[in-house]
């Protein structure tokens, strides 16, 4: 069983930045293909970035690569997004998730409890 908390959320002006973490319990963190995910008002939720086990490789929504990172830290457990020159469109509940195969299938293993992130104009 794994745990997902979401932490770093909060209200920042367009261009600015936050960074997101995803603490993760359980031993096998590691193994885990790992992701960020939002949901904007009125709108699915969607992929923003996702990262391989052990970091060996990353991916991003199209509009969002060059702003957004996604890293991770096995040693503690951790997954960060940093987010840089915020728009108000990136406005949403961002959600951790986290799968032993892909965070792309359809039900993914799990899910943190979502963090709010509003960019104002």
């Amino acid at each position: 069983q794994v745990q997902l908390v979401e932490s770093g959320g909060g209200l920042v002006q367009a261009g600015g930045s936050l960074r997101l973490s995803c603490a993760a319990s359980g031993r096998t963190f590691s193994t885990y293909d790992m992701g960020w995910f939002r949901q904007a008002p009125g709108k699915e939720r969607e992929l923003v970035a996702r990262i391989a086990p052990n970091g060996a490789n990353t991916g991003y929504a199209g509009s969002l690569k060059g702003r957004f990172t996604i890293s991770r830290d096995d040693a503690k457990n951790l997954v960060y997004l940093q987010m840089n020159s915020l728009k108000p469109e990136d406005t949403g509940i961002y959600y951790c998730a986290g799968d032993r195969w892909s965070v792309l299938r359809s039900r993914v293993d799990y899910w943190g409890q979502g963090t709010q992130v509003t960019v104002s104009s």
